[in-house]
């Protein structure tokens, strides 16, 4: 798929695996989080933490000279964060973690075939074998039926269809920002923790009218301080963590492989199923392998 030589590359993989691995803990924290928030809501409160762990980054940034790189990343943000988030928090409360992030593995089979129809670049016949396991993921994704209701997964067909209507917006939203990220940090000046600090406030600008709602809505609800410091966790290991490492990536790596290595995020969402009251059965975990290995051959 790619070969590791030197130093950057292994930097980029080992970032796309640890960002897998933040995403994954963090989508579980907010899977079983109880809350009354809507996912626009949830979404505006961690973008809204996460930017202001950022502050000081933000405080230093050459906005002058790094002007153009700096819009890109704001738009990048927009789309990935505000809108991407938001359909990927919406997701995650109807088909839950395991589901959502199989579904997420279609992004690389989504930049392939992107990249044939909008510059006309090959695709091998590995990559179409590749498509179609990607696409029986999917489908055996969509056929399962809800878990249990303690386990708070709907049993409602129509529930599921949209969450995977969801999933897939959020898909494309990541894509795009996934795109003016690489487009910056491969040519630019700006590390990725400024990249980060950036796209997050890209997000947060478009999610400030349900910031305010949110912080009201949670001290009406009497919060308590253990349902504030899984917020805080989530947000760090998601937020913060997750797009740093992100960042890392696609400037270590070209955004096929950087997002293949990043879609391993089904099969590390197995160990967290049964905390969901989600236990996969032979189905689910066969859709998780399918994913992972079909976005590899998609990309050979």
């Amino acid at each position: 798929m790619m070969a590791v030589a030197g130093t950057g590359p292994l930097v980029g993989v080992v970032a796309a695996l640890g960002a897998a691995l933040s995403w994954t803990l963090a989508s579980s924290i907010w899977r079983t989080l109880s809350t009354s928030l809507s996912a626009i809501q949830l979404n505006a409160l961690k973008n809204g933490l996460a930017t202001l762990l950022l502050l000081p980054v933000l405080l230093a940034l050459p906005w002058r000279d790094q002007s153009a790189s700096i819009a890109l990343l704001l738009l990048s943000g927009v789309v990935g964060i505000s809108l991407g988030d938001s359909f990927y928090l919406a997701a995650l409360r109807r088909l839950g973690t395991r589901r959502t992030l199989t579904v997420e593995a279609l992004a690389p089979l989504l930049a392939s075939v992107g990249g044939l129809w909008l510059m006309g670049e090959p695709v091998s016949g590995s990559a179409w074998l590749g498509a179609a396991m990607v696409t029986a993921a999917v489908v055996l994704v969509a056929s399962q039926a809800g878990g249990s209701p303690g386990g708070g997964l709907p049993a409602s067909p129509r529930s599921r269809l949209w969450g995977l209507a969801c999933s897939l917006m959020a898909v494309v939203c990541g894509l795009i920002g996934a795109g003016l990220s690489r487009a910056v940090l491969a040519g630019g000046d700006l590390a990725p923790l400024q990249t980060s600090a950036i796209r997050l406030l890209g997000g947060l600008v478009l999610l400030l009218p349900w910031c305010g709602s949110a912080l009201r809505r949670g001290r009406r609800a009497g919060a308590g301080q253990r349902r504030w410091l899984q917020v805080g966790l989530a947000t760090f290991l998601g937020t913060n963590l997750g797009i740093l490492l992100q960042q890392v990536v696609f400037q270590q790596l070209a955004v096929g492989p950087g997002v293949t290595l990043l879609s391993t995020a089904p099969v590390m969402a197995l160990a967290v199923a049964h905390r969901e009251g989600d236990a996969p059965r032979r189905e689910g975990v066969l859709a998780s392998l399918l994913s992972v290995t079909g976005v590899a051959l998609a990309l050979r």
